[in-house]
């Protein structure tokens, strides 16, 4: 029987692969991945993310080599260039199928048809599969046959018509008879603009993200619900970046969480059904981006705010992203996202909203901030969650929820210890005044002044949200 070319991109996993198992059915498999760096960086993504991407792949090409599966690499500059690679390699290797499992961005979707429709010209097959989300975009609408909009009624709908089917794991292929075909060599790492953080803090593929899953259930899971705000404390899984490039799925994390939780997902431990709250969060935003694709175009997701006056700012921006804003929980956020690649889910609500609601700058930069840096840098998410604080989006939060970034300190860091890690100049002070050292003190630190006082800017925002025209 012919080979089937089996396309890898953000599913970097042999283990509940659905494209994989399907193209295992059909006999030998040839896998291939497709390094669009260009692409990837025009896109956004940063060295941070590119370089776990790399080590991704290697882990990948390890774990297919067990299989007797060789994995080939190909560059192209462009998505454009897909369809024409991919039928090369079919036709350098015999293959008559090509499967996938898909990317909802409309780039990415874009990029898909247009491989199916050359294979289909050329007489050849491509079939891709739904495997990142328990739904596939369309699957779950209102009453009224549209997209959801709003989280909760997405949340209750995909619990209500949720099956133990769509939650079943996919089977490993065993090990296929050895080809002629030999793996590529892994291409060198790439050279990339910024100098990525140590990869040690993220050693990437399969086997550290179920470690990963493992011990957060084992340790933390149970008080997740109680911990996940505080950022001093390792309250939650830390898996985004497996999951934002597969090395671990939906269903496997969902599994862990049913077999920890008396086989519920909506009741029992509190802990636990709030992070199964957050992975439907993730999947609500992967419908989002095909449902209304404007939000791929750089655009609000409600319309009406596109009028908003956003201010022209570069020095407030610039102190935003070096961390010297004069507000410790919005600086030390700022610090560790730079420093490490990531940053606390608390703290990217409470800088997103400071960006957009206390210096009025547009959420587009600070979404292009956060996605060269994060390591777990998913179009989706970080888009979806930029709008929500900037109330510019679904579920957005509404124009007068404005966080007050010293309360969100107090509340949160209560005793200091985040800020001591990331703002060493303001270690010695004691606790309590850590969180907005007065006048007094700032005069004796190496530590800026507030650039903006908390009330002004408030109504400053307030004003400009009342001033845009009603949403039609």
């Amino acid at each position: 029987m012919s080979p089937t070319l089996l396309w890898f991109r953000s599913d970097l996993r042999i283990h509940d692969n659905t494209a994989l198992i399907t193209a295992a059915r059909r006999g030998p498999i040839i896998a291939v991945f497709l390094r669009s760096l260009p692409q990837w960086q025009a896109h956004g993504h940063g060295a941070n993310k590119l370089d776990f991407w790399h080590r991704g792949v290697a882990a990948l090409g390890e774990a297919l080599a067990g299989l007797n599966t060789p994995l080939l690499h190909r560059d192209i500059t462009t998505f454009d260039e897909a369809p024409e690679v991919l039928l090369a390699l079919a036709r350098e290797t015999g293959a008559a199928a090509l499967h996938f499992n898909r990317e909802y961005p409309l780039d990415e979707v874009r990029r898909d048809a247009r491989v199916i429709e050359a294979f289909t010209a050329a007489g050849l097959t491509a079939t891709g599969h739904h495997d990142a989300v328990a739904f596939a975009p369309g699957e779950l609408l209102t009453g009224k046959g549209d997209y959801y909009g709003i989280f909760t009624p997405f949340a209750k709908a995909w619990h209500r018509q949720l099956t133990a089917e769509r939650l079943t794991l996919r089977d490993t292929p065993a090990p296929q008879p050895r080809q002629a075909i030999a793996p590529d060599p892994l291409p060198a790492s790439p050279e990339l603009t910024d100098t990525p953080v140590d990869g040690r803090q993220w050693p990437a593929g399969e086997g550290p993200a179920a470690d990963r899953l493992e011990r957060f259930l084992r340790f933390r899971g149970r008080h997740y619900a109680d911990q996940r705000d505080f950022p001093a404390i390792r309250g939650t899984s830390e898996l985004s970046p497996y999951l934002a490039l597969g090395m671990i799925s939906h269903r496997q994390c969902l599994q862990a969480v049913l077999a920890e939780n008396d086989g519920a997902l909506a009741g029992g431990d509190a802990g636990l059904t709030a992070w199964v709250n957050e992975l439907v969060w993730r999947e609500f935003y992967q419908h989002v981006v095909v449902g209304f694709p404007r939000v791929c175009r750089h655009r609000a997701f409600q319309a009406h705010t596109e009028a908003l006056p956003w201010r022209d700012d570069d020095a407030g921006f610039r102190a935003w992203c070096e961390g010297r804003t004069g507000y410790p929980i919005v600086d030390a956020a700022m610090r560790q996202l730079v420093a490490t690649g990531w940053m606390h889910n608390r703290l990217r609500m409470v800088t997103a909203m400071f960006l957009t609601k206390h210096l009025l700058i547009d959420w587009r930069r600070g979404e292009t901030f956060f996605l060269r840096h994060l390591v777990d840098g998913e179009f989706a998410a970080n888009n979806g969650g930029w709008q929500w604080a900037a109330s510019t989006g679904t579920d957005a939060a509404p124009y007068f929820r404005i966080f007050n970034p010293t309360t969100q300190s107090q509340r949160f860091d209560p005793d200091g210890r985040f800020l001591a890690e990331w703002l060493p100049e303001l270690a010695a002070l004691p606790a309590k005044a850590r969180h907005a050292p007065g006048r007094d003190l700032l005069d004796r630190l190496d530590y800026p002044a507030p650039i903006v006082a908390h009330k002004a800017a408030r109504t400053r925002a307030l004003d400009a949200f009342k001033a845009l025209p009603p949403d039609r």
